[in-house]
């Protein structure tokens, strides 16, 4: 039995449109560990909400698993029927969106939504079942409970929306939690309640988080390891002592170098260069080839191999070859 109880191997996803082929994820391999949080960084476009949604197997329909496995407790869920997945969804496994207004049915009352839920998944009568969300919005901080369930999305304001979207995915007490950017819509201080929140619960219900944002400030202080991704594959992984302060690939340089630091207001931001990569037409070699200050003729035509710099730590990156190499040659 495996001590992970999550297992992405060598996962490829596709969405077959028109214009051809494109390749959304390209290899991504991890492991996720019980009660611990994965951060996934990257900009926009990077793979990372497709990565989410192809654990969930929640793809638009275009979108098709290519290749690779994803293990639940040593399982490979990609082979699972629709009728187990929709057992496996809420119960073993929840997701909290971008957007809470697009993810709450607005004809239905908030109430009802999270009822919904415990009844679809568990053996809860009614009367329970309205315990539960009571219970569940109180757990999230919501004031008033009892009245918040007869209102209707609209009528809440976004940070309210935000808990009721983690008290949803929270109420049958799943396993793994993913939070795809579940702050983008909420001002700073919002930010902070819900992340703060979010740690509260994991350590009461013991649930691994797989957190995906495209802002290093975010998972700075929560993420047990973290993985920067860009077109679709991993350019580096390790420990948040590892990203933040050895970073190793260009582009995990590139978004340090881009966040404000609160010690040097004077410095100047330098953002990354270019525009993001055409999913369409990829690059032969390192993806982010096009935008990178340091690129060689080899990163155009070859993608570099994962290389390990410690015990936690991983980076694909020519830079990090060229220096090994030069090394071996001092050393000789």
């Amino acid at each position: 039995m495996s001590e992970n109880i999550l297992e992405v191997k060598d996962l490829h996803t596709s969405f077959f449109t028109d214009a051809g082929e494109v390749r959304a994820v390209n290899g991504i391999s991890f492991n996720l560990e019980p009660g611990k949080t994965l951060g996934i960084v990257g900009e926009s476009g990077s793979g990372k909400s497709v990565t989410s949604y192809s654990i969930l197997q929640i793809l638009a329909e275009a979108g098709k698993i290519t290749s690779g496995e994803v293990l639940y407790k040593g399982e490979d869920i990609t082979k699972w029927s629709e009728k187990e997945m929709q057992k496996f969804r809420g119960e073993k496994i929840s997701i909290i969106f971008q957007d809470p207004m697009t993810s709450l049915n607005p004809v239905f009352t908030v109430g009802y939504q999270l009822e919904e839920a415990v009844l679809l998944h568990t053996n809860k009568t009614k009367k329970e079942a309205r315990e539960r969300a009571i219970e569940m919005l109180t757990l999230v901080g919501v004031n008033e409970p009892e009245s918040r369930i007869k209102q209707y999305p609209h009528e809440l304001s976004g940070g309210m929306r935000q808990r009721v979207m983690i008290a949803m995915a929270l109420c049958c007490e799943p396993d793994i939690l993913i939070a795809d950017e579940p702050t983008t819509a909420l001002d700073v201080t919002i930010q902070a309640q819900i992340l703060e929140l979010m740690q509260d619960l994991q350590k009461k219900l013991g649930m691994a988080i797989i957190m995906v944002t495209h802002d290093l400030g975010v998972i700075a202080s929560m993420c047990d390891e973290i993985m920067v991704m860009y077109g679709g594959r991993v350019c580096e992984r390790g420990t948040a002592d590892d990203i933040f302060y050895r970073p190793a690939h260009e582009y995990t340089k590139g978004l340090l170098r881009s966040i404000p630091k609160a010690e040097n207001m004077n410095e100047k931001l330098v953002p990354i260069g270019g525009t993001p990569i055409n999913l369409l037409n990829m690059p032969e070699g390192c993806a982010f080839c096009p935008r990178c200050d340091s690129a060689m003729k080899i990163c155009l035509k070859e993608k570099p191999d994962e290389l390990q710099l410690s015990e936690t730590h991983y980076s694909s990156c020519w830079m990090n070859i060229k220096k090994l190499y030069e090394a071996q040659e001092e050393n000789k």
